[in-house]
């Protein structure tokens, strides 16, 4: 579990919080969308993202992968999701970020989320693996 310094969430934003929680991991719960349709409006027209394998990924390969692909659901795969935290970066935009546990992969995960149109939509996302379990410490090679 990460420090609470790095989850501390402004009282303020705890709807905001509860409300992307809801939609974490992205592509992988109902609440963010299961048809094309669905994922098109949930993401912003330049949306891109760097995966946990450090490759880029446009919305436009996205939008093709999941046509063909669907994504699998979290919830049912077992997947885990803690250390949720919440930061405003502007006018009705976020970063939202959390710990993601698939099996024996862990990792990091911060997505910018924005309200746009009474409805939340993803400007970018992140991935990172984690190879150690303890933060601001230096991992032994």
């Amino acid at each position: 579990m990460a420090d609470a310094a790095f989850t501390q969430v402004d009282p303020d934003l705890a709807e905001v919080l509860a409300e992307l929680r809801e939609r974490e991991p992205i592509f992988h719960t109902p609440a963010f969308g299961t048809t094309v349709a669905d994922l098109e409006l949930a993401m912003a027209p330049d949306y891109w993202e760097v995966g946990a394998s450090g490759r880029c990924y446009s919305r436009q390969f996205i939008l093709r992968h999941l046509a063909t692909n669907p994504a699998v659901d979290a919830v049912q795969s077992g997947w885990q999701t803690y250390d949720h935290a919440v930061r405003r970066l502007g006018a009705d935009t976020y970063l939202f970020t959390y710990t993601l546990r698939q099996k024996e992969r862990l990792s990091r995960r911060a997505t910018i989320w924005q309200r746009a149109l009474q409805r939340w939509r993803i400007l970018y996302h992140q991935g990172t693996i984690v190879s150690s379990e303890k933060d601001d410490g230096i991992p032994k090679s």
